[in-house]
């Protein structure tokens, strides 16, 4: 009877010591691992990870922002898929020509459920939840003048004069669909040349600002533009698809914590994000030099999403 006892009394202590150990590792819908956020490298990009990140900070999570700024999409792509980082901002028109140049319209639905039905494949599984009203797309821009002593209003103006104009592109532009083979294909224009930069940048700004450069390549929200007075290039081919932003999630990452609660968060900040917000939260960053999390902090209490 003792034996039966002792036997009695090791099972129940298991099954005990079983259910301490599942709460303590954090797993299932209630945990809060620590999510590891990351971004392309220019200004707007960043910002949007920040606020990711403050308003998942505000919530319990544990906020690793050492993938913020990590680079163009030919290297934040793959660090989203690898696991190197678990989330980042998307402008979801590029992000689908990244994978598939034929699928972006001008479409924003279109080209969210075309990038996860490609995302879906990639690195485990990735989710793209919902998208910002803001939409950005890229930009094609020239000094004042340089339009008027070139005569230039549209893309399409610019392959007969190239030969007189250095160019700024984003620093993926040989490898982007939606770049370098974009411009050759629609207008006949040869980036092989081009001077390499972060794309929607202050660097890129500054370079044409100083003459470095005479076309370069920002965002249509930049900030930049209106500031300095440069001439934004009619995209008469259509060749920059719709760019609303979204944040895409690991899937693996979703399975340790409560997918819909998370979701929910960065949904509802998605949904506070209209294009005048976007290109102000922009220009207090890039003209006015404001620190990022400062500025995404004021944002983010003003709508009430964090505290």
């Amino acid at each position: 009877m003792r034996f039966s006892r002792r036997l009695a009394l090791g099972a129940s202590m298991l099954a005990l010591v079983i259910v301490a150990a599942a709460c303590s590792t954090g797993g299932g819908s209630a945990s809060k691992p620590t999510v590891k956020v990351g971004s392309d490298g220019f200004d707007e990009a960043k910002i949007m990870a920040e606020a990711y990140a403050q308003v998942l900070e505000a919530n319990g999570y544990t906020v690793n922002r050492d993938g913020i700024g990590l680079g163009a999409r030919k290297v934040t792509a793959p660090a989203l898929e690898s696991g190197q980082i678990d989330l980042k901002p998307e402008y979801i028109g590029s992000g689908l020509s990244y994978y598939d140049p034929t699928k972006a319209t001008g479409d924003p639905k279109n080209n969210q459920q075309q990038l996860q039905t490609i995302l879906t494949g990639k690195g485990g599984g990735i989710t793209v939840l919902d998208y910002t009203p803001a939409q950005d797309q890229n930009a094609f821009v020239v000094r004042k003048d340089t339009a008027d002593q070139l005569k230039l209003t549209k893309m399409s103006d610019v392959a007969a004069v190239q030969g007189q104009l250095k160019l700024g592109l984003a620093t993926d532009c040989p490898t982007n669909p939606v770049c370098g083979k974009a411009l050759k294909d629609a207008y006949g224009i040869d980036t092989s040349a081009a001077t390499l930069l972060d794309a929607c940048s202050t660097p890129m700004a500054d370079a044409l600002k100083a003459k470095t450069i005479d076309l370069g390549e920002l965002c249509s929200t930049q900030p930049d533009i209106i500031v300095n007075n440069f001439v934004l290039l009619q995209d008469d081919k259509q060749t920059q698809p719709a760019d609303n932003i979204s944040p895409l999630v690991r899937n693996d990452f979703l399975a340790k914590t409560d997918k819909a609660a998370f979701s929910k968060l960065l949904n509802d900040l998605s949904a506070k994000i209209d294009t005048p917000t976007l290109a102000d939260l922009y220009k207090q960053v890039s003209v006015d030099k404001k620190d990022i999390k400062d500025v995404v902090s004021t944002f983010l209490k003003a709508q009430g999403l964090v505290k």
